[in-house]
């Protein structure tokens, strides 16, 4: 089939690179349509405060696969850090901004930005039709959907019935460090990056009162330390899931666990994809917070502010789990449970915040567009339910099996096929590889010619 247009959905990091990806492989010409009043630089850039950093090295945070040193370049070109810094996210935010903008201007009408929010979008055999919530329509050979991350589901007990100024389902909400008194106390529900984001945006904040973080096994982020890589694997693993953990804790013993970690980086999708469902789900179930907080680490300063929060009693990490919460006149009680413990405790917290993390299970989801798109079955989740249900092409799964021609998707909503699709490194390749694709003049059932 033909592809001249292409009509992308989110201009978060996903979305925008996508858009550059395809001027700069000289393929079809892009529509980039952002609901955000600024498009660029998605949530995670766009909604940063200024005391957040990037959890890696700048030498590894370029935009573009075939050309790692672009955004060192750009940071020394501004004055802003060098290879070894761990840059503040809102200036990773302008980094991508700046490249949308010159994309644009040397685009000669390729690439248009439009504001407006996608409600529906129908494909057949003649290409894609998208319907905006203004009632207007725009047709593209193709379609990407590149949304970003989903916002996180509320625990059980904690949502609607609790009053917004006290619970605050969205962790990005600006408000939820106003209002508050040295004397209060805020729960933090999760204890990975999320929280370390809103616990450090408090401190900074002015905010001096006691923290309390908590999920059901209380495990903190680690920290980034000196890069001291190991000699590498010369081939992918095929070992069972339970012989590769082994495997792991030996080489961390040998090359530290780093290194360990960081060796498997090359071959983690290609493991997940071979891995069966039954795998998967045992690792989920079993290994998947420990690998997080081993593989997505802190920048060493973050860490430092953590710690020192630690130290002086602010923050408290705690691992138990959460039974009810009622409102009172003086804050919400929560009851929960230490682990390992029978005895259930009472604490009142002037505020809560929902910090476990972005979520991807579209049976669940509420985002107008993936809920309309699911319930026409365009779209399905996968096994996982970790995200929207792809293939190897990035081609969406219909709820019949068949790959949707027209309909694509990139970015953290499709972790379910690649696992490790959430870090510049990873979207950047994909991006890149769906832009050549999309880029072929010709297609026939989704190979190119």
């Amino acid at each position: 089939m033909m592809i001249r247009h292409v009509a992308i959905v989110g201009a978060g990091f996903s979305g925008t690179l996508q858009a550059i990806n395809l001027l700069r492989h000289d393929g079809p010409r892009a529509t980039l349509i952002e609901r955000a009043a600024e498009p660029g630089k998605g949530l995670a850039y766009g909604a940063a405060h200024p005391s957040h950093v990037l959890n890696v090295r700048a030498g590894n945070m370029s935009a573009l696969p075939d050309d790692p040193g672009h955004f060192v370049r750009w940071l020394t070109e501004h004055g802003k850090g060098d290879t070894t810094s761990f840059a503040e996210r809102v200036t990773y935010g302008a980094y991508l901004r700046d490249m949308l903008d010159q994309a644009i201007a040397a685009s000669g009408n390729r690439l248009e930005v439009r504001r407006g929010d996608v409600t529906d979008i129908a494909c057949d055999d003649g290409g894609a039709r998208l319907t905006l919530a203004d009632g207007t329509t725009l047709a593209a050979d193709a379609a990407v959907l590149a949304v970003g991350n989903l916002p996180p589901h509320d625990p059980p007990g904690f949502g609607g019935a609790l009053s917004p100024d006290r619970y605050k389902s969205d962790p990005w909400d600006p408000s939820v460090a106003t209002g508050l008194d040295d004397g209060d106390t805020v729960l933090l529900i999760g204890t990975g990056l999320t929280m370390v984001d809103i616990a450090l945006m408090l401190e900074a904040s002015g905010y001096r009162g006691r923290i309390v973080a908590l999920s059901r096994r209380g495990l903190l982020p680690r920290r980034h330390d000196a890069p001291a890589p190991g000699p590498g694997l010369p081939e992918r693993p095929t070992e069972s899931p339970a012989d590769l953990l082994r495997r792991v804790r030996a080489r961390g013993e040998a090359i530290g666990w780093r290194a360990a970690v960081d060796e498997l980086r090359p071959y983690t999708q290609a493991m997940w994809a071979n891995a069966s469902e039954a795998e998967r789900e045992r690792f989920l179930r079993h290994l998947r917070p420990w690998w997080d907080v081993h593989r997505h680490r802190l920048a060493p300063q973050v860490a430092d502010r953590l710690e020192a929060m630690r130290d002086r009693g602010q923050l408290e990490a705690v691992a138990g789990k959460t039974i009810a919460a009622e409102e009172t006149p003086d804050g919400i009680a929560v009851t929960w449970r230490r682990r390992g413990s029978e005895t259930v405790e009472r604490t009142m917290f002037r505020r809560i915040v929902n910090c476990t993390g972005p979520q991807g299970d579209l049976t669940r989801t509420t985002e107008p567009l993936l809920a309309t798109l699911r319930d026409r079955g365009v779209i399905r989740a996968d096994p996982a339910r970790l995200g929207i249900d792809v293939d190897g092409c990035a081609r969406t799964i219909a709820a019949d099996g068949l790959p949707n021609e027209r309909l694509y998707a990139l970015g953290p909503m499709t972790r379910g096929a690649f696992w490790e699709i959430v870090a510049v490194p990873d979207i950047r390749q994909q991006t890149w590889n769906l832009a050549r694709r999309l880029s072929n003049a010709q297609w026939v059932g989704g190979e190119g010619l």
